[in-house]
């Protein structure tokens, strides 16, 4: 069994909502979280930078009126993302201004930072750090993270090319801490699978897209509905980071994405002139065959927590 922090321990699904650039504001974190997953947003969505903390007082009260009110239910914690990278010049304004609010997790990207995780543990929250591999793994732990997010192959926006089979074996030989798995799943079945693995949690993020909640253009929403894992493109032009696109929406701002030349990795950008692109060009991973419909976000939970359910229960029949 994994080490759990108290955060982590009890949720009613063992599901993380993945922070997606653009898309994810308190209304579909909110939702999230009240439905029994862990939310989770991008500081760097609320702009300008001082946003963030009108965006955290309103997650933070709406939280709280959930649980007044539904005192045998209570919601799921919720999760905010730094960029760690250099590029990210709002950092320590929006580390600031989680620590006012005493963010429960947080979720960093884009390299492993000491002070970031003593910044976290000083308020009592929890750091999860997303990688791609096992030896970015290590480094994280070593940098203290006390969980790791294993970014496999098929996962929407930035995602490595690693085999989850492989990627979470690998990590479990030396690490008993909280491993959430993110790479294709939308479906309660692929839940199950994850911790078959060895995770501790599925990572969804594409499959919210596609929810009333999102802060996503309506065509955006319908292209995850009709596409499949076929429409789906591995490129590292738009940020300097290999991620997978929705080809459509590629092909929509003029581009032929079965020939997107390479991008200089020197040239990250995760916001500023980049906004548009990450507008224009719709992240997206492999795991939206499973989406039909746009829905409630509370609806998807619930369709996902059946099909896990009832995935668990075959499991325990032997079918």
């Amino acid at each position: 069994m994994s080490r759990l922090p108290p955060v982590l321990q009890h949720l009613p699904l063992p599901i993380i909502a993945s922070p997606m650039f653009i898309v994810s504001t308190p209304k579909l974190v909110i939702a999230q979280c009240t439905s029994g997953v862990v939310g989770s947003m991008p500081a760097l969505n609320a702009r300008p930078a001082e946003q963030l903390d009108e965006w955290l007082h309103e997650i933070s009260e709406g939280l709280a009126a959930w649980n007044r009110d539904h005192p045998g239910q209570p919601a799921a914690p919720y999760a905010i993302n730094q960029i760690v990278h250099k590029s990210n010049d709002r950092l320590e304004h929006d580390m600031q201004v989680c620590a006012k609010y005493k963010v429960p997790i947080v979720i960093t990207s884009l390299g492993a930072r000491t002070d970031v995780n003593d910044a976290v543990h000083a308020w009592g929250g929890v750091v999860l750090h997303d990688i791609i591999n096992n030896s970015f793994a290590k480094k994280a732990v070593d940098k203290g993270a006390d969980g790791l997010i294993a970014v496999a192959a098929g996962a929407g926006g930035h995602a490595g090319v690693k085999s989850p089979f492989a990627l979470v074996a690998e990590i479990r030989e030396w690490f008993d801490g909280p491993i959430a798995l993110s790479g294709a799943i939308a479906t309660g079945d692929a839940v199950l699978a994850a911790q078959a693995m060895g995770a501790d949690f599925a990572y969804i993020g594409s499959a919210f897209i596609a929810t009333d909640e999102a802060r996503a253009a309506e065509a955006y929403k319908q292209c995850i509905v009709d596409c499949s894992s076929d429409d789906i493109v591995y490129s590292n032009l738009f940020t300097g980071v290999h991620g997978n696109y929705l080809k459509p929406s590629i092909r929509n701002a003029g581009l032929d994405p079965d020939q997107l030349p390479e991008s200089d990795p020197s040239k990250m950008n995760f916001g500023g002139d980049k906004t548009k692109a990450w507008k224009d060009i719709w992240g997206c991973g492999q795991g939206i065959g499973a989406v039909k419909a746009v829905m409630p976000a509370a609806e998807l939970v619930a369709r996902i927590k059946r099909e896990y359910l009832a995935a668990r229960q075959r499991v325990l029949q032997g079918a």
